[in-house]
């Protein structure tokens, strides 16, 4: 009897214990699950990263401008100074002087950025590449570097913003004003031919890059 019952218990005990031991390795089993969620998150990274180099704007292209001063010439006292700026029109000039008798003063971008002699002359002459007729900014065929008249007044200032359509600031271009001069001269240009009857040469600048 006692055998019977021994072997009774030693049968309860060890089911009891293969019941225990699979909720142990159940329990383990759970666990294993985990390695999953960082499996996740790695495939949203690339998408979150993705996204934010979608999100980011082009970076536009900033005006090109260059500034410019005017040396006096031909004995003159005039300063002054230039600023060309690209656009898509053209190239906006916006040009200043001082210390110059008052009335009309022609203004033009020549040929050469070389305003080493005492006259000017060492800028050539007008920036022509299309080889048109001199005139003023009203009419379309005109010297490329035909920019009008600096109207200045009784205090010996004047400022003139003028478009040379067609023409840029990029190194090599024929169309371009960079290694050219802006030249202000003595008198009024009246449009005339060659070159607008506008005298001697007052004021140079090199217009070079910056």
């Amino acid at each position: 009897m006692n055998s019977l019952l021994s072997k009774t218990c030693w049968v309860c005990v060890s089911s009891l214990l293969l019941a225990l031991g699979c909720g142990s390795s159940q329990q383990n089993a759970e666990p294993a699950a985990s390695p999953e969620a960082p499996a996740e998150a790695s495939t949203e990274a690339p998408a979150a990263e993705g996204a934010s180099s979608e999100a980011t704007p082009a970076v536009g292209e900033a005006a090109h401008a260059i500034n410019v001063a005017l040396q006096a010439k031909s004995g003159s006292t005039l300063s002054g100074n230039a600023t060309l700026t690209e656009t898509a029109e053209g190239v906006k000039i916006e040009l200043t002087i001082e210390h110059v008798s008052p009335g009309d003063h022609g203004a033009h971008v020549h040929e050469k950025g070389d305003c080493s002699a005492p006259d000017g002359a060492s800028a050539g002459g007008h920036f022509n590449p299309s080889a048109n007729p001199h005139a003023l900014p009203a009419n379309d065929a005109r010297h490329l570097g035909d920019l009008g008249n600096i109207v200045v007044g009784a205090d010996g200032s004047g400022k003139i913003e003028v478009v040379a359509p067609g023409a840029n600031l990029k190194e090599g271009d024929p169309n371009s004003f960079l290694g050219k001069a802006i030249i202000v001269h003595e008198k009024k240009d009246d449009g005339g031919q060659p070159t607008g009857n506008a005298g001697g040469r007052i004021g140079c600048g090199e217009i070079k890059p910056s």
